[in-house]
């Protein structure tokens, strides 16, 4: 009886450690980093990193997601350590969407940018084009924009630097189609959802679009111009690694940070990428 009654007590104290494996969050000392990125250019600029990692003495494991809305999620749920694939302001959102804050079991945080994906204007004929102003267009041209509330206020920054549209005072990175306050010709924008922009520069005079998906659709030699490493939004929606609260001093994370803010990571963004994709300052 006894040796029952220990035994049980056993179990339900290796039940309450989680399992016999103590936290469920990372083992601080761990020389594995399993992180989820999407592709392009997440995937690509992970997977020279894990040379540098490896260097180190750490094994960085890289798992490509297609859906991207799961990496976080899988972030708070120890299914993976670490993500790379979002800007600060999505965090912020997936964050408060899931009723995660500071202290509680999930929240995510940023450990550092890494990179910044400018939007650019493309055409599917860019006829060698450096700038676009109110005169290469013409009434009833279309412009198609992406139709999620971020980007949508990036492009609608990006045309009013260039003269297409004027926004209301104050607009700023919240601007919507609404804000529009005049047009330099009576164009429309074509809102559509982000991914799916490359494939209609055919049927548009221009296009805004992300340089992750110009990437993926192979379309960086149709850019004529993009948002620079000095405007508001390289500084607000620079990308970063995230990982939960309680990993950000994780001895793998912060050496997977320092590589990615190197030199060297720095050098292979600039000649891979072709200034679709900018390292953070």
């Amino acid at each position: 009886m006894k040796k029952i009654i220990t035994s049980a007590l056993a179990l339900l104290l290796c039940v309450g450690l989680s399992g016999c494996g103590g936290s469920t969050d990372k083992d601080q000392n761990s020389k594995t980093l399993k992180i989820g990125a999407t592709s392009s250019p997440h995937a690509v600029i992970l997977k020279e990193a894990e040379k540098y990692m490896k260097e180190k003495g750490y094994t960085l494991e890289v798992v490509e997601f297609t859906d991207w809305k799961a990496l976080d999620p899988s972030t708070s749920d120890n299914s993976l350590d670490a993500n790379f694939f979002q800007h600060q302001p999505y965090l912020d959102g997936y964050n408060s969407d899931a009723g995660y804050a500071s202290g509680k079991d999930g929240y995510l945080v940023s450990v550092g940018a890494v990179h910044f994906e400018p939007l650019g204007i493309y055409a599917d004929d860019p006829a060698g084009k450096t700038s676009i102003s109110a005169d290469d267009l013409a009434d009833g041209d279309k412009i198609a924009v992406p139709n999620d509330a971020t980007n949508e206020a990036r492009a609608l920054l990006l045309l009013e630097k260039y003269g297409i549209i004027k926004l209301k005072e104050g607009a700023g990175i919240n601007a919507t189609i609404k804000d529009i306050e005049s047009k330099a010709k009576d164009i429309e924008l074509y809102e559509l959802e982000a991914a799916q922009i490359p494939t209609k520069l055919k049927d548009v005079k221009f296009a805004v679009v992300n340089g992750n998906y110009a990437l993926d659709a192979n379309i960086i030699d149709k850019q004529i111009c993009a948002e620079e490493k000095d405007d508001e939004a390289a500084q607000i929606y620079a990308n970063v690694i995230a990982v939960k609260e309680e990993n950000k001093d994780n001895e793998a994370v912060l050496a997977l940070v320092e590589i990615l803010k190197s030199e060297e990571i720095k050098q292979f963004i600039d000649a891979t990428f072709s200034g679709v994709v900018v390292p953070a300052k």
